[in-house]
């Protein structure tokens, strides 16, 4: 079957009507052929976002009525989340359960919360050295572009639009190509809403195409990505030979999850199994560099070792399921060169290590000990279902060890020492720190990276900055009653 792209309100097949596969990641089996967009389709996108920015009424509309509008998309997602779960599921292989109970409610959770900020956003009156009467105002910038990955597909798709909607701001957004279905399936669902012609933009393509065309157009205003940090890169760079647009990066991770010798060994052995596993191990803040004290070390990877064989695996549609598919061949042939790779630099491979089934793209939970920080399973970021145990001995050489990455975005403490706590959370370099807990995200939260990990915060109160420009205005006053 043949996929439409939607552009602003209306329907419309791709200019050249190419088109590409999106697959089924449990059989590698194609699920719809999706319209193919290219630099041409780029131009007329922003060129529909920049006449909404210039002409409509998105910015000039009170920021109430942008509210009711965010609202209304949040209730139109609610009502629908059993078939935006199943399509994230199918496109994505996720666990159905992870979707719909989890995914889809916070989709709808964070577009509410911008909806509540749509009316709060507003600049300082600010006092100066004579008699003046100083303002700043907040105000949209203009055309965003927008890409997002494949792991997270709509909740990636709400963290971005959520804030640069509330904002007032108009936006073209690129879809990862392996998965675009669910944010063409709630792109319907904006028209529902209420939301006017040219205000978003959506096209599904591919980044040396689509995406480069978007990073390097003189007439988009910022650019937000989420994804690996070679490509962050790149992004960079199209942006500043182009028209130096300001950029948010949210990139990769390879984060450590440090359990200390007071931990409770039983739930940090859980944590630490949900920390690296959850969503296939796909995940940018995964807690890939499992830290554990010497005094504690062979407790925990007896007790990891046999989570991880209890961790049931197998069709994510199916009920009791916690572990689907990988996304593509791609991305299980990487993750199967890690695994040799970690076996090869003598890193003992306790559990899995091999394909679960014959047909999809299933990898066997797996589990390393003895691994080494000079190993490339211990450096790289591998996004796939693989847990490295590592033993330390005091909290100044694993402070050293987990600030030595390239990478800064996420980190898990557990201890029962408030001090040992409080220690570890300032000297990680890292944009998070979960203490005794992971992967806790809240619509309130910010969430972003330190080092190569990407630049920017992304939810929360600072996830509006990255979408507006602040204007200081200055009046002079006659005879003023003070100042």
């Amino acid at each position: 079957m043949a996929a439409r792209v939607f552009l602003s309100r209306s329907v419309h097949l791709l200019s050249k009507g190419k088109t590409f596969p999106t697959l089924d990641p449990r059989t590698g089996e194609v699920i719809a052929h999706i319209a193919e967009g290219d630099a041409e389709d780029i131009n007329r996108a922003v060129a529909a976002a920049r006449k909404a920015f210039d002409e409509g009424p998105w910015p000039r509309m009170t920021a109430y009525e942008r509210s009711k509008i965010l609202l209304r998309l949040a209730d139109l997602i609610e009502k629908h989340n059993d078939q935006i779960a199943t399509l994230e599921t199918w496109d994505t292989g996720k666990p159905y359960a992870q979707a719909a109970k989890i995914e889809v409610p916070m989709v709808v959770r964070l577009l509410r919360y911008y909806a509540g900020w749509a009316d709060k956003i507003h600049g300082m009156t600010i006092p100066a050295d004579g008699p003046y009467h100083v303002q700043t105002l907040h105000e949209p910038i203009g055309v965003a572009g927008q890409i997002i990955p494949w792991n997270f597909p709509l909740l990636m798709f709400s963290w971005k639009i959520g804030p640069a909607l509330a904002c007032g701001n108009t936006i073209v957004l690129k879809t990862a190509e392996q998965t675009p279905l669910s944010a063409l399936y709630v792109a319907n669902l904006l028209q529902e809403a209420g939301l006017p012609e040219g205000v978003l933009n959506i096209i599904s393509g591919f980044g040396a195409t689509a995406g480069a065309s978007l990073c390097s157009h003189m007439d988009v205003d910022k650019l937000a990505f989420t994804g690996s940090t070679e490509t962050g890169k790149t992004i960079l760079e199209l942006a500043a030979k182009s028209n130096l647009k300001p950029v948010t990066l949210e990139l990769g991770g390879k984060s450590p999850f440090i359990v200390c010798e007071d931990a409770d060994i039983d739930t940090a052995v859980e944590q630490a199994h949900f920390a690296l596993f959850f969503n296939q191990g796909q995940c940018c803040c995964a807690g890939s560099r499992t830290y554990v004290h010497e005094k504690v070390y062979d407790e925990f990877l007896e007790k990891a070792k046999a989570r991880a064989l209890k961790r049931v695996v197998g069709d994510p549609f199916k009920s009791g399921t916690e572990q689907g598919p990988q996304i593509d061949s791609k991305q299980f042939d990487k993750i199967m060169k890690y695994i040799r790779s970690g076996v090869d630099s003598g890193a003992t491979l306790e559990t899995g290590g091999e394909q679960f089934g014959k047909k999809g793209y299933y990898i066997k939970p797996t589990v390393f000990s003895n691994v080494k920080d000079d190993m490339l399973i211990a450096q790289d970021e591998i996004f796939g279902p693989v847990q490295s145990i590592l033993k330390f001995k005091d909290l100044d050489e694993v402070v050293r060890r987990a600030n030595s990455s390239r990478y800064g975005l996420a980190a898990g403490v557990f201890s029962q020492n408030i001090d040992t706590a409080n220690t570890l959370a300032r000297a990680l370099r890292v944009g998070t720190v979960w203490i005794n807990c992971f992967d806790t995200f809240d619509a309130a939260i910010p969430f972003g990276g330190y080092k190569m990990s990407g630049q920017g915060r992304e939810k929360g109160e600072y996830g509006l900055r990255n979408y507006l420009q602040v204007k200081a205005v200055v009046t002079p006053l006659k005879n003023p009653a003070w100042l």
